[in-house]
């Protein structure tokens, strides 16, 4: 049960455009029936599809490297009727320690489009249980991939990978918390209905605002947002009227030209008895006049600057990234090495057998020449034989056990295993 025989083949976001992996993804009801057939491909003993939007990859134990690798390719060609020689430059593969390094990365959101990112470990461990299910995993496997996400929990509890918002619109929600710390019991007033401005509006939501104001020109579709938002909705005209009820406004129109002044803000801040007030405008061109900046309580901050923060937060998460990588080199090394024992197991349980059937034969020789010997004689030999036998094989057992982890462990397990003939 080698290291060597651990295979992945796969292509993603980094290798391959879109178009190709739409190709290629495993639809739910496609994967339980591919983890089905792979079992049929002599050459491969286990198995685990992982299929998302950025990636397509498939982990396996196999007979042997280049053909397992080949087959594995030709699969995932064929399940989608796609030809091998189209895709063949698509595809990377990787094997042994590379390969548990791989998914370890993957698991620990080192390889993902935005490295931190919390969804690529439930989809890891989806396609693990898919797999599992179905029973195309073995051992190996199984320890694989529970270790995987052993190491992507000790990532994310000793690195900051996951901290410091990468979109524009988390981004937009972690500067409220800085200004008003609990967003619970705060109201919001989107002004517009994008796609970034929505977002942005449901993080707040699972932080605890309760109270969500939609306007838009067109009423109607402030309505329906604001029923997806289970917020209410406001006509435009109302807008100057309402908008001191807010304690954090989003703007997404496509207006040519400045909606919210200063000269109104100033109205609404007063209103408010200079309760702060937080304006998020991501619109472009933008919806609301800069100088409203300059007024007392009230914050304002514009697409430009949230990408700033996100630009900065990125960059304290490629710095994490490096500390993420040390644990995962780290583990790799731990997972080779029980990988390397197992290498030793066979041997070893043969070498056991083959004394204890050595020991059983030369007692029962004995015993039939000692025909006056008690039961009690009798136990007290089997404990003295294989106290013996242990005896004399710990040491070379242990020795094994670490021998075979090192550079020649190969050649020196054959060695042993012509010296006990036990391939005669």
């Amino acid at each position: 049960m080698p290291l060597s025989s651990l295979v992945m083949v796969g292509v993603n976001h980094k290798s391959t455009p879109v178009e190709i992996r739409e190709k290629l993804a495993f639809s739910q009801g496609k994967i339980e029936e591919s983890l089905e057939r792979i079992t049929e491909i002599p050459e491969i003993i286990e198995h685990i599809i992982v299929s998302t939007c950025n990636r397509v990859e498939i982990y396996a134990r196999v007979e042997d490297i280049d053909l397992g690798i080949k087959r594995l390719k030709e699969f995932i060609c064929s399940s989608h009727e796609v030809p091998l020689e189209e895709l063949d430059g698509y595809f990377y593969s990787h094997r042994s320690n590379q390969m548990v390094e791989h998914l370890f990365k993957v698991s620990s959101s080192l390889d993902s489009m935005v490295v931190g990112e919390p969804q690529i470990l439930g989809q890891v461990k989806d396609a693990y249980e898919n797999a599992r299910t179905l029973n195309a995993t073995g051992s190996v496997l199984n320890q694989l991939f529970e270790k995987a996400f052993n190491v992507a929990k000790r990532v994310r509890e000793e690195t900051g990978i996951a901290e410091n918002a990468v979109s524009i619109s988390y981004a937009a929600v972690e500067l409220a918390r800085k200004i008003f710390e609990d967003l619970e019991n705060h109201t919001v007033m989107l002004i517009g209905t994008g796609e970034m401005a929505e977002i942005a509006a449901k993080h707040l939501i699972s932080y605890g605002v309760k109270t969500v104001y939609v306007v838009s020109r067109t009423y109607e579709r402030a309505a329906g947002l604001a029923k997806t938002l289970n917020g209410c909705a406001l006509a435009f005209d109302e807008l100057e009227k309402e908008m001191h009820r807010a304690d954090i406004v989003i703007t997404s129109t496509g207006a040519p030209r400045f909606i919210i002044d200063k000269e109104l803000v100033e109205k609404v801040i007063q209103e408010r008895k200079h309760n702060p007030m937080f304006f998020i405008d991501i619109a472009v061109p933008r919806d609301i006049e800069p100088e409203v900046n300059t007024l007392e309580d009230v914050y304002l901050y514009d697409i430009d600057d949230l990408q700033a923060v996100v630009t900065a937060n990125l960059k304290e998460r490629e710095k994490e990234a490096e500390s993420a990588l040390e644990i995962v080199t780290n583990e790799v090394s731990k997972f080779t090495d029980w990988m390397g024992a197992l290498d030793a197991v066979p041997t070893i349980v043969e070498i056991r057998n083959r004394a204890e059937r050595i020991r059983i034969a030369e007692i029962n020789k004995t015993l039939k020449k000692m025909e006056h010997l008690s039961e009690e004689d009798i136990i007290n030999i089997e404990y003295l034989t294989t106290s013996i036998i242990n005896k004399i094989l710990h040491k070379p057992t242990v020795n094994l056990k670490k021998k075979v982890l090192s550079k020649d462990g190969r050649d020196f397990l054959h060695s042993i295993r012509q010296l006990f003939h036990l391939d005669d």
